[in-house]
């Protein structure tokens, strides 16, 4: 088994799509207006519309009703990235288990890090 992907399901795809792609700076894969990834190395952001979620199970997913997760992205730097972000929960803060992490918001209210581990010496 491999772990390798987080599927949002928003009702506003390309609006969605254009926030990750400007946070992260990695361009999606659109498939369809319903459907696209943000892949990096290790794992992919899937974003898709509501219009899908009846294709697995109706009424199984609803958009911007995410209260448990975290969307985290390992970066170079945390201090020296600052894209535009309106909603910023958390600035830049050592944890107690020592990464270096950015709390904030995505448009549809998911909570999202961007976190730097602790340098080795």
């Amino acid at each position: 088994m491999d772990f390798v992907s987080i599927r949002i399901i928003t009702g506003d795809v390309a609006r969605l799509v254009d926030f990750y792609e400007r946070a992260t700076g990695t361009p999606a894969t659109r498939a369809t207006e319903d459907f696209a990834e943000l892949r990096t190395a290790h794992a992919t952001l899937a974003i898709a519309s509501t219009r899908t979620v009846p294709l697995f199970a109706p009424g199984a997913a609803r958009p911007a009703d995410n209260h448990s997760v975290i969307i985290e992205f390992r970066v170079d730097d945390v201090d020296r990235l600052r894209p535009n972000l309106a909603d910023v929960v958390t600035e830049p803060t050592t944890m107690p288990w020592g990464n270096r992490s950015m709390l904030f918001r995505d448009p549809d209210g998911n909570l999202v890090n961007f976190f730097t581990p602790p340098r080795s010496s």
